[in-house]
């Protein structure tokens, strides 16, 4: 309110001074084109007489001329030729300049003396020209002049109107502003009585009865809101499951101390049990890590970490000689953490690799989203290996199931892949690559609502 008051008193003093000044320069040109017009006048109707002699009109041009201290003067000075008008009685002129014969001359304000001494300015127009007469050509200087005071009095009642209407104006767009701002404010009190109550645990979301300019800060606030109790109910699982998993090592371990196991096999249980418990607590910190802020996450570019994977691969598994492609749109991006993606794209491409015979295509392709929300992103990798037959999809994603208890590993990773989408509320689905013939895993990472 402050900075849009002070831009407001700023516009109006500028275009009040703007209208000021040129109303005086508009005061100031009509007063010469009058006195300019004046003194064409006077000179139509003066006569030159046989002797010489030059007769000035007996009807001034305005009535004010004949009348003293009227504020409206003429004189007349040449060569042994003075000639005052009948207003200028008891005043002291300035006097006539001479200058270039038919070029009218305006000046002012010009000082000048009354008689009594009273100070007085006046504004001048002084025109030279040539008169032919019997005792040949004179130059005469013919000048006319007007108080000062007559345009003061215009150009002072003008700026009280305008600065009286002005800083009316100013009053009434005030508070036509003042109450603009708390008529169009006033959403943003509901949002915070809104967000109170959410803080104070009456509520656990925000209304949708906000207007539509607010609804994207409403929805960015309760999808922010969404994801923290989804990261504080992830971190509250995965610390069950943590003390959960650690009850058997401890329990195996306890049971030796009970029944008074020798060093030796202690020694060797106890090294068996902490390693199981290192890899339990890495593999519940990496799971809640890879479940962590989403909401407002970097785009990352997907070329750059799926080559530094495919290159790591093609080494481990250079004696099948398999050769990855890529399909990926430029505008693609992965909205979220970078060692997620490096997890996603590495153990769905690892299992391609595994399972390929020769080729592995790796498609990433983006969703269509509405207008200012940003867009989703399909990621697929296809091999040409022996797929996956239907009924054994759900038996796969399964923790620790491998697809060939003939192959190496440990059969989490496809699992993990899971977790990794869940937790980007996307989707994973397995098929029958159309191209090659083998698996096809497919990512979809929708819009966010």
């Amino acid at each position: 309110m402050l900075a849009a008051g002070l831009a407001l008193v700023a516009f109006l003093g500028l275009t009040g001074y703007a209208l000021d000044r040129a109303f005086a320069e508009a005061a100031l040109t009509s007063q010469r084109e009058r006195l300019e017009n004046f003194a064409k006048a006077y000179l139509n109707g003066a006569e030159v007489l046989r002797s010489g002699a030059i007769v000035m009109p007996q009807v001034p041009p305005d009535p004010r001329f004949d009348r003293p201290g009227s504020g409206l003067y003429a004189g007349m000075v040449g060569e042994g030729l003075r000639w005052e008008s009948a207003s200028s009685l008891g005043r002291i002129l300035p006097p006539p300049v001479p200058g270039s014969p038919g070029v009218g001359r305006f000046e002012g304000p010009l000082p000048a003396t009354e008689a009594s001494g009273r100070g007085l300015a006046v504004y001048r127009y002084s025109l030279t020209t040539i008169w032919e007469t019997g005792r040949g050509d004179i130059e005469l200087t013919l000048a006319l002049y007007e108080d000062a005071a007559y345009v003061g009095k215009q150009v002072a009642v003008y700026r009280r109107t305008l600065w009286g209407w002005l800083g009316a104006a100013a009053v009434v767009l005030a508070l036509v502003q003042a109450l603009a701002l708390r008529w169009s404010l006033r959403p943003l009190l509901g949002v915070e009585k809104a967000l109170a109550d959410v803080q104070q645990g009456s509520v656990a979301r925000l209304t949708d009865e906000h207007p539509r300019e607010l609804q994207p800060l409403t929805d960015s606030i309760n999808a922010l809101i969404d994801s923290e109790r989804r990261n504080l109910e992830q971190v509250r699982r995965t610390l069950g499951d943590l003390a959960h998993s650690l009850k058997t090592p401890l329990a195996v371990l306890q049971s030796l101390l009970d029944a008074g196991a020798s060093p030796a096999e202690l020694r060797a249980e106890v090294r068996t049990q902490v390693q199981r418990m290192n890899d339990i607590v890495g593999y519940q910190l990496s799971r809640a890590a890879r479940s962590g802020h989403v909401l407002f996450a970097a785009p990352l570019k997907i070329e750059g970490p799926a080559e530094e994977i495919v290159q790591g691969l093609e080494k481990i598994y250079a004696a099948k000689g398999v050769l990855c492609e890529f399909e990926i749109d430029p505008a693609a991006r992965f909205h979220g953490e970078l060692g997620d993606l490096q997890e996603l794209l590495g153990n769905l491409l690892e299992n391609a690799f595994k399972w390929a015979k020769s080729r592995v295509v790796l498609q990433v392709s983006v969703l269509p989203a509405p207008a200012g929300k940003r867009s989703g992103l399909v990621l697929a990798v296809d091999d040409d290996g022996p797929g996956i037959p239907e009924d054994q999809v759900e038996r796969v994603l399964q923790r620790g199931v491998r697809g060939d208890e003939r192959v190496q590993g440990h059969g989490i990773g496809l699992s993990i892949v899971l977790d990794i989408v869940a937790a980007y509320q996307g989707a994973l689905s397995v098929e029958r690559s159309p191209e090659l013939g083998g698996a096809r895993f497919v990512a979809r990472f929708p819009p966010p609502v």
